[in-house]
């Protein structure tokens, strides 16, 4: 089968791999769509970060560059283990893509544990593939009221479910989102669905338009032409946000949130950074704030496809292209680190099927 192999910085190749078996205890699946994200952008232009590098195998998976890629995918069951009873073939389903020694599966900060990592990170297949053999205790069959094309965010979504529990916001509150690429507006989403008005600021056009047109956001800042934190003091009557999140990895919109956040307040940082912020912590001192990191998920899948289920987050605006694999690169990664304002969630369609839709 055809798989996107990571080798090193802007070394992604499409190769022919072995197609995965299924053990006892798995799951085989057909991988309809897949999404680019943020971390695999970190790869490919400062990687190898969570990928293992040559000679540094990873210790759970055992495997080392080359890696598929890919960890934002939905697909239809292929085929099940023996001892997999509660799935069927023709099943839609998603995958929560960790790598998690199996002593820890299910406990309290499972995704924590010494040695986590991602499938399509770390090894053991990758979304950009066309099939991927996962343990079925990782899988989430998903109602047929969502789209497998919708479903393909329901990873990203769950990252950001688990931020904003992260952040204790609640019903009433105010929230301020730093960037509306895909996690900003998934995360201004699931406070919306919560109660929160969302603030978010942005630079791209045609994010802001996104956080527009979807009602993601009550309130939508360019810093290019106002000042956010005046913006947030007028609209919170000079008390600031309750809540931050920073969704960008850039130090201007991290320092941004601890002058726009109220003393005492709580700022998210969702971001992957591949770089050192320069960090005004001197406003966090001395307003006192809660400045608090959140990686992945944790129990996130299940209420996130509940979400989307009942109506409470519309995913499918924020899908803007669909690709193929071939085109991973070219249409793909060029977009979202060169053109990025043409773009929010962009989707790989590893066998090309779907792409005439």
């Amino acid at each position: 089968m055809r798989a996107a192999r990571y080798y090193d910085q802007k070394d992604i190749r499409i190769e022919d791999i072995e197609r995965p078996t299924p053990g006892a205890d798995d799951v085989l699946i057909d991988i309809a769509w897949c999404g680019i994200c943020g971390s695999d952008l970190h790869e490919y232009l400062d990687g190898p970060i969570f990928v293992p590098g040559k000679g540094n195998p990873h210790p759970i998976s055992g495997e080392e560059v080359p890696i598929t890629l890919g960890h934002e995918f939905s697909g239809t069951v292929a085929e099940v283990g023996a001892n997999v009873s509660d799935l069927e073939v023709g099943q839609h389903v998603v995958v929560e893509p960790y790598i998690i020694h199996e002593e820890y599966w299910g406990k309290e900060n499972y995704h924590l544990t010494p040695d986590q990592n991602f499938i399509g990170l770390a090894g053991m297949g990758g979304g950009l593939a066309e099939q991927i053999s996962v343990n079925r205790h990782w899988v989430h069959p998903i109602p047929d009221n969502i789209a497998l094309d919708e479903a393909a965010l329901i990873e990203p979504l769950a990252v950001a479910y688990h931020a904003f529990e992260r952040s204790g916001a609640k019903e009433g509150d105010v929230a301020l989102i730093g960037g509306a690429g895909p996690i900003g507006l998934l995360t201004a989403a699931v406070a919306k669905a919560h109660g929160v008005t969302t603030i978010m600021s942005e630079l791209s056009k045609k994010r802001i338009e996104t956080a527009k047109d979807t009602g993601v956001a009550d309130h939508v800042v360019n810093p290019a032409e106002q000042d956010v934190v005046q913006e947030v003091m007028r609209i919170t009557d000079n008390k600031g946000a309750d809540v931050g999140f920073e969704a960008t990895s850039v130090d201007v919109v991290l320092n941004t949130l601890f002058s726009a956040v109220k003393k005492a307040g709580v700022i998210v940082n969702e971001s992957i950074w591949g770089h050192k912020p320069q960090a005004d912590l001197v406003q966090l001192v001395t307003k006192e704030q809660d400045l608090r990191g959140t990686i992945g998920y944790h129990f996130s899948h299940e209420p996130s496809i509940k979400l989307v289920s009942e109506g409470k987050v519309n995913l499918k605006p924020f899908i803007t292209h669909k690709i193929g694999l071939d085109d991973l690169i070219d249409k793909g990664f060029d977009t979202l680190i060169n053109h990025n304002d043409t773009a929010v969630k962009i989707l790989v369609s590893p066998t090309g099927k779907g792409l005439e839709e």
